[in-house]
């Protein structure tokens, strides 16, 4: 049995390492194909002994998935991203599985340490990903964020710390927002190939949708500050690729007659959400206000 590691890279100096740190007694082979960087990423892999392969840059990890793992010559294959690290307990747990060999895909549970903490509510967590599975089982879509194809039988483990992936995620607020204009770039791009047609109520809807499936259906406000920003940043994505739609339309004029009764409908979804989610949280913090004045 011989299990390959696959890791796809970009500029990823400050991360690599800690990377193949954390894989270098699981695979009896690593894989890193890198989109022709222009920091020490090569270099650093090439210290862990990596087979470096290239591919042109894409913006987006997903085009050169299938390209990395058609590189890999082991019976399973780990799929790692660079600023993510194998714990030793998912380690030992993934070599079992491999060894008994009675399913076909694994889906492991990821850690996401945003903003320096562990997110554990916002829909963040706990964030199953199909990483480690036999070669030929698993392929990937070109689209951002499309969900792999699997054949054969999978297997889902716990959500427990122990059997993670730990994901070194968003570590600034400027690395969220370089990332979130390169992705609703590739998003907007994508809606547009697709035949979709801006609705000027999208601008609205889907910001608002996002920030309420976030923040409340997905109890971020559980996260503290941290749920906040979060689902506000991510809300804000939303809005941007909408923009961005409008924007490729030629900044088309639109009336937008029905604007009170958008806003209604966004006022009475927040208090749904807020007293179904957070026991009138809100509505507790304004009576606590009123009552000082």
């Amino acid at each position: 049995m011989k299990i390959s590691t696959v890791i796809n890279t970009y500029n990823e100096e400050k991360n690599i390492g800690r990377c193949l740190e954390s894989i270098k007694n699981f695979s009896e082979e690593i894989i890193v194909v890198d989109m022709h960087s222009t920091d020490k990423t090569v270099e650093i892999a090439k210290k862990f002994k990596a087979k470096i392969f290239f591919h042109e840059y894409t913006r987006y990890v997903e085009p050169a998935r299938n390209f990395a793992l058609s590189k890999a010559t082991g019976d399973w294959i780990l799929l790692l991203d660079a600023d993510e690290e194998l714990s030793q307990s998912l380690f030992k747990e993934l070599i079992k599985i491999a060894k008994e060999n009675t399913v076909d895909f694994v889906e492991i549970p990821r850690k996401n340490i945003i903003f320096n903490k562990w997110i554990l509510h916002s829909r963040w967590w706990p964030d199953y990903l199909v990483r480690f599975f036999k070669r030929g089982k698993v392929k990937f879509s070109e689209e951002i964020h499309v969900p792999p194809v699997t054949s054969g039988k999978g297997q889902k483990l716990l959500a427990t710390e122990e059997n993670t992936i730990v994901h070194y995620n968003f570590q600034t607020i400027s690395q969220f927002i370089e990332r979130f204009n390169r992705y609703s770039d590739i998003e907007s791009e994508q809606l547009i190939s697709k035949g979709y047609d801006l609705d000027w109520k999208d601008i609205i809807f889907r910001p608002a949708n996002e920030f309420f499936s976030r923040f409340f259906a997905g109890d971020g406000y559980k996260d503290g500050l941290h749920g906040l920003v979060l689902s506000l940043l991510q809300a804000f994505s939303e809005f941007v690729v909408y923009l961005k739609i409008w924007e490729k339309d030629g900044f088309k004029e639109n009336s937008i007659p029905e604007i009170e009764n958008v806003f209604k409908k966004v006022a009475h979804d927040f208090y749904f959400w807020q007293g179904k989610s957070t026991s009138g949280l809100f509505m507790r913090i304004r009576l606590k206000i009123k009552s000082k004045i």
